[in-house]
């Protein structure tokens, strides 16, 4: 992987992001046609879109809810260990205060632009996508999902 930056951070899975989901979506709109295209198997094709529907879903959302919110938790995680090396203090009230897009933008840097945009992200409330775009020197996470 060429050096990671603001404009490539984000990962795909090509079997589940450009085939399967993909592949669900055609049989979908093929499914719909057919519901007006074939009157006689009308039923048949309802059912049929109905669970290539709910097979979406399914793989989406379950896919999304168990990595991610796991991969949330280790953040948070990360970000306390990380406060902890730097201040020397704990960070229960500074996790509070902050909300996870910017904890989460807040790992592509590295030491000293941590303290500036974490100060900005305290006071001047900016978006993960703001401190993500401030950052100098970006410090890349590769095992994100």
């Amino acid at each position: 992987m060429k050096q990671q930056n603001y404009n490539n951070h984000r990962k795909f899975y090509p079997p589940h992001h450009f085939i399967y989901l993909p592949l669900l979506i055609l049989l979908e709109i093929f499914g719909i046609y057919k519901i007006w295209d074939d009157p006689g198997n009308q039923l048949t094709w309802i059912l049929f879109s109905i669970v290539i529907f709910l097979l979406f879903y399914l793989a989406f959302m379950t896919r999304q809810h168990y990595a991610l919110g796991l991969q949330n938790r280790m953040v948070i995680l990360e970000f306390q260990q990380r406060y902890f090396e730097i201040f020397n203090k704990r960070s229960d009230e500074i996790v509070e205060k902050l909300r996870f897009d910017q904890i989460a933008a807040l790992r592509f840097t590295y030491d000293d632009e941590f303290k500036e945009l974490l100060y900005r992200a305290l006071h001047e409330n900016i978006s993960g996508d703001e401190i993500k775009r401030s950052i100098k020197k970006w410090r890349a996470d590769r095992l994100r999902i």
